[in-house]
């Protein structure tokens, strides 16, 4: 029997010899006859199928010639002179009988029909485990090295036939079950397929069962821009029926129907529960757009953390991941063989760098989730992080509590409060943790639940006695990998018969490699990208850079060039190489494409292709889209390749335009987001940075929370080498949206730094915003003395300094302080001087801000017609000056008034006046805001019916964005108890 193989470079056996199937264009030949299954193909159709419209001359010849030689290579014992049984001829053309052939395309196909069979009879288990064995026979790219229109053709058709069977495998999984299982392959997939609508769909159900609608809703708006930008048009009705059921809440979601995958119907109608609480989003002003405070929690209040939010943060497991089988057996026994630990478990892997602690801590950790029904958490804590950003566990603390559903707004200050909460939330909990690049005990010991029930696992370069002595910590040290397991290893990822053609040749790599997993990942990606070299050529290079890993196992990452790094470093292009010197300079924990063009100095399009060179050598990982990072080691490696082969005139021009790209994005997005705030004067960029422009609020946004974690690390870097003039200038373009958001704890780093740099080059303008900042969050975490402190010294500063606009913005703040604290003659006060400085600069539309903000003081000393008289006088002023925002805030507040003033009609009138205008600028959220104030007001008014459909509208609107008062929405519509507007102060426009 002959067996052909397709689904990756086409090869064929008899029996267990492979037979050399020839050039390939005679490999096109047989490969064009195969897929047409018996039936006759003509010359004239083959000569196009494999050159083309244009063949060369003397192209039926040559083709005949390769169709006598396929007749020797299938059929070697024919008799001379006895007729052909495989490849026969049919008239002017050939045929290929497969009744004695086997394809792995075939068993492919018969897997999909027994699969349906078995979903029809109601065993979607058995369909599950025939579609795992269908997909499996894949081998990479069909066709590959297959040259001809035919080919490319046949390509295209075959790779829709494996993503159709992998959505139906998707599918029947989500039928089982299974979504905490393949939410990580949906999510690959779908990043890898952003305009295919079906997978979207079923990622939005796994997201939403794994209690992620806020994700899910992220991944809805992500995909309509995508097919709204790239297609111009809208998602279809399946997508949006779906979108529209996740809104909705539907309680009755189910897996979208299981169609026969030969027809790709995409996927049924599926819907998303409610957001229970998101990470990365926070409150956004109220009263007035872009002058009111956050939505804070009062400090005395409880935190809202959403008891059915389950987080699934692991990271993708590796398809690729070979051995380890005694370290698995050995944490298999950490769990009880049935149910669930009844006690806080911590294991703790340590090993020297490079040997695969994250890879085996995840790939375990994917084994055992399904076990704890309360999700998972990963951090990177970056232990050995070479930039020095190594996190805090503070830091750690605050991404674990807003994953668990507890509002930005609401974690405390302090390492101890914040442990203390997250310990209450975890409480009769069952969390699977994953602390990943752990540097000492220290670093762990507040990320550990204080009850039983959950699984910790953490990873480190470090013994960690202290957690193996005081908490019972299970110790695993991972070595190098066994002989058979590195041999193993490298055989999965090249091939094993490109391994079994050179024995002696892949074992010398394995120990020129020492065993070590990243060496041979590293070693094997740049084999497999090289097919046509020889095992024994790439051991031979190896051979000449060192052949030694010392450094590895010395435990030291510094002393000495590893000989896989440097030997993949040199294989690299000039530029590519010079991009992974550029990119070891970076302080964030990741990289976009756009700050690796700054830092190279070379437009993003070329950078791409650079990027793509060094991930493909696996000397960068890209581990969401656009976004890179390195491996601890390969960073360290990188940098000291920089230090030695770079001058520092280099090294700092790359970091300049670096500070210059961030400084200048970070104020484009801040000017796109609040465009009548103040501006603050930028030098010009003397270097070729390449900021990023924006064309509306959702776009700035979503680089904000991109770009969170590395702006808070630009900062700090700016602050302490040198780029001190950038680095508090960048923290002032980032305190309006940072705290929309709650980002209040990363406000006051990024102002302490922003100080530190402003005071370190003598410049009192740049300390006096930096004050401001640190004043206005102090009052944020209710520091009373320390916000005055640090205002006051912020106003002595601007006022030294005439800068007007500085000042008022400081009485601004100060004002809001004192309203907080029932100060509201003082409040007042500050407000009459903001006003007159305003006035002093012709600054009339500032004028008006403070304006409403004077009589949203009045609406809380009760003063309701007084307040009517400022706002109405608010209102005037943004017509005249043309500002639909300012007017939108000051027509919100004369609708408050009213309502307080008993006068719902009047009140619903002017809201709607302020809602039109945010719907015109489109502010999603202050328009969410203002419905909920149309519905307090319908509700006062006895109109419940009216009421409801408002809430409904304002929901909707904050689950599109993921915003954390969705949750208090909700309980709102639950129930319809509403105690009153809640009024929220406007405040003075962030710091």
């Amino acid at each position: 029997m002959l067996r052909l193989s397709l689904l990756g470079p086409p090869r064929a056996w008899r029996g267990g010899t492979e037979l050399a199937l020839g050039p390939p264009q005679q490999k096109a030949v047989l490969v064009a006859l195969l897929l047409r299954r018996g039936r006759a193909v003509g010359v004239g159709e083959l000569v196009d199928g494999i050159w083309g419209h244009d063949p060369p001359a003397g192209a039926v010849p040559v083709l005949r010639t390769y169709v006598s030689r396929l007749r020797k290579v299938l059929e070697p014992g024919r008799s001379p002179g006895a007729p052909p049984r495989l490849l026969v001829s049919i008239g002017d053309g050939y045929a290929l009988r497969t009744e004695e052939i086997t394809s792995d395309l075939g068993e492919f196909e018969d897997d999909l029909v027994l699969a349906e069979r078995h979903r029809a009879r109601g065993d979607s288990r058995g369909a599950a485990r025939l579609l795992d064995t269908a997909l499996a026979g894949w081998h990479g790219t069909p066709l590959t090295g297959v040259p001809g229109p035919f080919a490319e053709t046949e390509r295209a058709r075959l790779a829709e036939r494996r993503l159709a069977a992998l959505e139906y495998r998707l599918r029947v999984e989500l039928e089982l079950g299974r979504h905490e299982a393949v939410l990580p392959e949906l999510v690959a997939l779908h990043a890898a397929q952003p305009l295919r609508e079906a997978v979207c769909e079923l990622l939005l159900v796994a997201l939403y069962r794994c209690g992620r609608q806020a994700e899910a809703l992220e991944v809805y708006t992500s995909t309509r821009r995508t097919l709204v930008d790239e297609l111009g048009i809208e998602p279809g009705p399946s997508l949006r029926a779906a979108h529209a059921r996740l809104l909705a809440g539907d309680p009755d979601l189910s897996p979208p129907p299981v169609p026969v995958p030969a027809v790709d119907t995409g996927a049924a109608d599926t819907g998303d529960g409610p957001d229970t609480g998101s990470a990365d989003t926070g409150a956004a002003d109220t009263g007035a757009a872009d002058t009111g405070a956050a939505d804070a929690p009062r400090r005395d209040d409880p935190p809202r953390a959403a008891g059915d939010v389950h987080p699934s943060q692991l990271p993708a497991d590796l398809p690729l991941f070979t051995g380890r089988d005694s370290e698995l057996g050995r944490v298999d026994a950490l769990l009880p063989a049935d149910g669930h630990p009844d006690t806080a478990v911590i294991g703790l892997i340590n090993g020297m760098a490079g040997a695969g602690k994250t890879t085996l801590a995840v790939h375990w950790a994917h084994r055992v989730a399904h076990r704890f029904p309360d999700g998972s958490l990963y951090v990177n804590l970056r232990g050995y992080d070479q930039a020095g950003s190594v996190m805090d566990p503070s830091e750690a603390l605050e991404t674990f509590l807003v994953a668990l559903g507890v509002a930005p707004q609401a974690v405390p200050e302090g390492l101890d409060a914040q442990a203390a909460l997250y310990r209450s939330v975890l409480a009769r909990r069952r969390v699977l943790i994953v602390l990943d690049n752990a540097r000492d005990s220290g670093q762990v010991r507040p990320l550990l639940p204080g009850t039983p029930g959950c699984l910790v696992v953490v990873t480190s370069r470090s013994r960690l006695t202290g957690l193996v002595a005081g908490h019972g910590a299970h110790p695993l040290t991972l070595g190098p990998l066994t002989g058979d397991e590195a041999r193993a290893m490298l055989t999965r990822r090249i091939g094993t018969a490109r391994v079994d053609a050179e024995p002696e040749a892949a074992e010398a790599i394995v120990g020129l490699c020492a065993r070590l997993p990243l060496a041979l990942a590293i070693v094997a990606a740049r084999a497999a990208h090289h097919p046509g070299f020889r095992l024994a050529d790439i051991a031979g290079e190896l051979r000449e850079t060192h052949g030694s890993l010392d450094a590895f196992t010395g435990g030291d990452a510094h002393t000495d060039a590893r000989a896989v790094f440097s030997w993949s470093y040199r294989a690299l292009p000039p530029a590519a190489a010079e991009l992974f010197r550029r990119l070891s300079l970076h302080p964030g924990p990741d990289i976009s494409t756009a700050s690796a063009a700054a830092l190279a100095a070379a437009p993003a399009r070329p950078v791409r292709a650079l990027l793509a060179e060094l991930t493909g050598a696996s000397l960068l990982g890209e581990h969401a889209p656009g976004r890179y990072a390195f491996h601890d080691l390969l960073r360290a490696y990188a940098r000291e390749l920089a230090d030695t082969e770079d001058t520092e005139e280099r090294r700092g021009a790359a970091l300049l335009r670096m500070h210059d790209h961030y400084l200048h994005t970070t104020h484009h997005a801040s000017a796109i987001i609040s465009p009548r705030r103040e501006t603050l004067p930028l030098p010009p960029s003397t270097t070729d940075s390449g900021p990023l422009r924006f064309t509306g609020r959702r776009q700035a946004t979503q680089w904000f929370r991109t770009e969170r974690h590395v702006l808070r690390a630009v900062v700090q870097h700016g602050a302490a080498h040198g780029y001190e003039d950038r680095a508090w200038r960048t923290a002032v373009g980032l305190d309006l949206y940072f705290d929309r958001l709650g980002f209040w704890h990363d406000l006051m780093e990024i102002n302490s730094a922003a100080l530190r740099a402003a005071r370190a080059v003598g410049d009192r303008v740049g300390e006096a915003h930096a004050l401001r900042g640190l004043g206005f969050f102090h009052t944020r975490f209710a520091h009373s003395a320390e916000a005055r402190r640090d205002l006051g010294r912020a106003l002595e500063l601007f006022r030294a300094a005439g800068d007007g606009p500085g000042q008022a913005r400081t009485r601004r703040c100060l004002a809001y302080q004192a309203n907080g604290e029932g100060r509201f003659t003082v409040s007042l006060d500050h407000y009459t001087h903001a006003r007159e400085l305003y006035r002093a600069e012709g600054n009339v539309g500032n004028e008006a801000l403070v304006l409403n903000e004077v009589g949203w003081t009045y609406i809380l000393l009760g003063e309701h017609d007084r307040a009517m008289e400022y706002c109405e006088k608010a209102v005037a002023l943004h017509q005249e000056t043309g500002d639909p925002i300012g007017e939108a805030a000051a027509q919100d507040s004369v609708g408050y008034a009213l309502h307080h003033l008993g006068q719902y009609g009047g009140a619903v009138e002017r809201f709607e006046r302020a809602l039109a205008l945010y719907r015109e600028v489109g502010d999603h959220y202050l328009e969410a805001d203002t419905l909920r104030h149309i519905a307090e007001s319908r509700l006062a008014a006895g109109d419940r019916e009216a009421a409801v459909g408002a809430f409904r509208a304002a929901l909707a609107l904050l689950e599109e964005n993921s915003h954390p008062e969705a949750a208090d929405l909700r309980e709102t519509l639950r129930d319809l108890e509403t105690s009153g507007p809640g009024a929220n102060e406007p405040g003075p426009d962030g710091p």
